[in-house]
């Protein structure tokens, strides 16, 4: 009983023998031996093993100490291994979406540019008198007018973040 106490209540300390033999002014092979019921500590010694283990001397010498706590705490950090691989994974899917989502918006950028250039224009060429047309024209212009001044800043910027995201990768 006291030898599996000693045992029990040292690993859910988180101390080592040697940890342990430290505290006490021991060798690791005098735990050992009173883990294993070999021998057992003097009444001082057992007293100062109460003090470095933080119990009590009767839970010491009482009833089978459960090494409840030990596995509660290795479920406790198996859970949060698991929360933290989850998070990680969460992190990288992000990471890929907003890539793929930037290498998208410079190829838009790039086939809106390439479309404008193609049709050269044309409500240069259209007659103004008629006034739905007007409208569509000063809308087409001035579409036109923004897109050349802010595509190539929002392209640039948009090469930038995916090739930032692309090396964290």
């Amino acid at each position: 009983m006291l030898s599996e106490n000693i045992k029990a209540i040292r690993k859910s300390k988180g101390l080592s023998q040697q940890e342990l033999a430290v505290k006490l002014n021991v060798v690791r092979q005098t735990i050992s031996k009173w883990e294993q019921g070999l021998s057992v500590p003097d009444s001082d010694l057992l007293i100062s093993l109460s003090e470095a283990l933080g119990t009590p001397v009767s839970t010491l010498l009482g009833e089978t100490v459960l090494e409840s706590e030990a596995d509660a705490i290795k479920a406790i950090s198996e859970k949060l291994e698991i929360i933290n691989l989850q998070l990680a994974q969460r992190k990288t899917l992000r990471r890929k979406v907003l890539f793929w989502l930037l290498i998208s918006f410079c190829a838009a950028i790039v086939a809106a540019a390439s479309f404008l250039i193609a049709v050269n224009s044309p409500y240069l060429g259209w007659d103004y008198s008629n006034p739905e047309l007007a409208v569509a024209g000063a809308a087409f212009h001035v579409f036109e007018w923004g897109f050349v001044r802010v595509a190539p800043i929002i392209l640039i910027a948009a090469i930038i973040g995916a090739f930032l995201i692309g090396r964290k990768e």
